[in-house]
């Protein structure tokens, strides 16, 4: 054994050796903190055998340290970032808003199969994130992931681009107007048509499981976190970053749907595709400017290794006789390639354990019996985070919601500015801009007003931003709730009831602008602060993961959105008994306002939830300082 290897717990400074003899030793000193138990050992192991490296050094694309780091990096190499982004975002908007309706009209699928199936592509596309996330963090890296995925995507748009464009991909269209879609009569697809359009819709999919994970990441790694100015460019780069998400999702709902209208399916699917080829290009010119950093080896399996050597370990004692300390490697830089040492906390200490080095480990345990303390903080770390990111769940079924809900309200509504008519599939462009406006704001306005209520200098810390969006989408909803009720009483009282595809002239659809432009506030400050959070808080060889919870959190907002329409169907409709659900096809005979309803109870319940789990969080760095403090 390496000398400091091992040294027993009576003969470590300030602690008593009766610490052996549990009987002997009060009860408040046997649940002391264990950093007192800190062993650091000269064992330069990774877990995954790729030999001992620390830190969080940048290297180039070579995985060679960079030896002036003032010509990479920084806002210049974010731009070339920032198009990969909003050009991802440009065709993401442009098929959840635009492939509903293609569905319906072209391949004359029902509007509420339309409807979930795309929901379903959503959820998909960001769930699998995480699959994204874990390759860059483990192997590939953020570079050659984002590389590897924005071809795939690229290959999934041309495959709709092709689907659109040839008529062997879609049923015929011959003698069916608009009263033949709504009754059904129109020839269906052939099954393989859909079969091939599933295919390339989930190949899309699949591509953006890669961008959107790493994006936002790999555009943070290029600042210099050793800068005095890092906190306040790494506020300010999330903030531009989803200005640009932005930007791609409002010319998704205007310049994509004109060439829809003026030029076809072909030519507005085309136009994805070439933006994500432009994007390509562009992200690919950028790369000497780029700033890496090493992928860690498999996250995955430094859980797993957490997970099994604490249950080998689960009836070990603390305050044994056998016990050495809880395990570390020597000196500053950890065992994990790309992540510097985590302080020990409190939290779940059963899996402490897994740290837990015995005398009957010997000199050589196996990495499935012994981890080291910052391998346990990763894990702590990433279920730390699971709640209150958790929380923001709902805030996604209700963007979801109002992709569809919003759309088929404003069908019924009239929609001219003056002479001009905004196509139904322009709506959703309101929250955009809205997102637009607060975010050329932020720093002007609101940053000076919070920070004389908080003292924060930022204006709100990350977690009081999220609760601020999840509180304004309660409002949204609400108000949703009670426009949709008087515009349905509306439509029944001046004969519309059963015309819900005509549009009432003297009621505006502008009146939907107040629900759309306040979830575009909550928006921006809920998924910006998310981001934020996660990618600070997240461990340093897992950020990719981190954000990619983000991106998770919304595919589940997809998911429980058709889940959730499919029981209220089942629950409020009976067809035997002619009574149509709340969310009926006509909206004029269902009950939307009642839908809105159970939104706003259901956030409302969400947000007390996330106020009670965000007044127990610690920052990482808080818990820096406290422990830093400590004798």
């Amino acid at each position: 054994m390496s000398k400091g290897e091992i040294k027993s717990p009576g003969t470590l400074s300030g602690t008593p050796a009766a610490m052996a003899n549990p009987t002997a030793t009060p009860e408040p000193f046997r649940r002391k903190k264990l950093e007192v138990f800190f062993i650091e050992s000269d064992d330069r192991r990774t877990a995954f055998g790729r030999g001992y490296t620390g830190g969080t050094t940048p290297v180039n694309i070579h995985g060679k340290p960079i030896p002036d780091l003032s010509r990479t990096g920084g806002w210049t190499a974010a731009l070339f970032i920032f198009g990969n982004e909003m050009a991802e975002r440009m065709a993401y908007f442009g098929l959840s808003v635009n492939m509903v309706v293609f569905m319906f009209n072209v391949m004359h699928k029902p509007f509420s199969s339309s409807s979930n199936a795309v929901n379903n592509f959503l959820g998909i596309s960001q769930v699998s994130s995480v699959f994204g996330g874990f390759l860059a963090d483990a192997y590939l890296g953020r570079y050659w992931t984002i590389a590897i995925f924005t071809t795939v995507y690229l290959v999934g748009l041309t495959g709709i681009t092709l689907c659109a464009s040839m008529n062997t991909f879609t049923p015929n269209q011959n003698h069916c107007d608009q009263l033949s879609l709504l009754v059904g009569s129109c020839e269906q697809a052939k099954p393989w048509q859909m079969a091939y359009l599933y295919t390339v819709l989930y190949v899309t999919g699949f591509g953006a499981a890669g961008i959107r994970p790493c994006v936002s990441s790999f555009g943070a790694d290029q600042f210099d976190e050793k800068s005095k100015d890092y906190k306040s460019h790494l506020d300010r780069f999330f903030n531009f970053f989803y200005l640009s998400v932005t930007f791609g999702a409002i010319v998704a709902f205007t310049l994509v749907v004109y060439i829809q209208i003026e030029h076809g399916w072909g030519s507005a699917f085309g136009s994805l595709a070439i933006a994500m080829g432009l994007s390509n290009l562009m992200f690919f010119v950028g790369t000497p400017l780029y700033r890496h950093r090493l992928p860690g080896g498999s996250p995955l399996t430094r859980v797993a290794q957490v997970l099994v050597a604490a249950f080998r370990k689960r009836k070990a004692s603390f305050s044994s006789s056998e016990m050495i300390g809880l395990h570390e490697v020597q000196g500053k830089q950890s065992a994990i390639k790309g992540s510097r040492k985590i302080a020990h906390t409190d939290d779940f200490r059963c899996l402490d354990k897994a740290a837990l080095q015995l005398k009957e480990d010997g000199a050589d345990p196996s990495l499935w019996r012994l981890c080291t303390v910052t391998q346990v903080e990763e894990v702590k770390i990433l279920l730390k985070l699971v709640p209150i990111t958790a929380c923001t769940i709902m805030l996604n079924i209700v963007l979801t919601e109002y992709l569809t809900l919003s759309v088929q309200q404003a069908y019924t509504m009239n929609t001219h500015i003056g002479r001009l008519k905004l196509p139904i599939t322009c709506m959703p462009v309101f929250p955009g801009l809205s997102i637009f406006l607060i975010l050329s704001l932020y720093y002007s306005v609101f940053v000076p007003l919070s920070r004389r209520v908080t003292g924060h200098p930022h204006g709100a810390s990350q977690l009081q931003r999220v609760g601020i969006g999840l509180a304004v989408s309660i409002v949204s909803t609400g108000w949703a709730a009670i426009f949709e009720l008087f515009r349905r009483n509306y439509a029944i009282k001046h004969g519309y009831e059963f015309s819900f595809l005509t549009p009432m002239p003297n009621l505006s659809a502008y009146w939907l602008l107040i629900q759309y432009c306040l979830i575009g506030i909550a928006e921006v400050f809920c998924i910006v602060g998310l981001l934020e959070f996660l990618y600070e808080e997240a461990p340093d060889a897992m950020k990719s993961i981190g954000s990619a919870y983000a991106a998770l959190a919304g595919g589940l907002g997809c998911f429980g959105a058709s889940i959730l329409n499919s029981i209220i169907k089942s629950v409020t409709g009976n067809d035997n008994g002619g009574m149509p659900s709340w969310l009926s096809q006509n909206i004029n005979t269902g009950r939307f306002d009642c839908f809105y309803w159970l939104l706003t109870v259901l956030s409302f319940i969400n947000f007390c939830i996330f106020i009670f789990l965000a007044r127990r969080y610690k920052y990482r760095a808080d818990e820096k300082t406290e422990t830093g403090n400590n004798p």
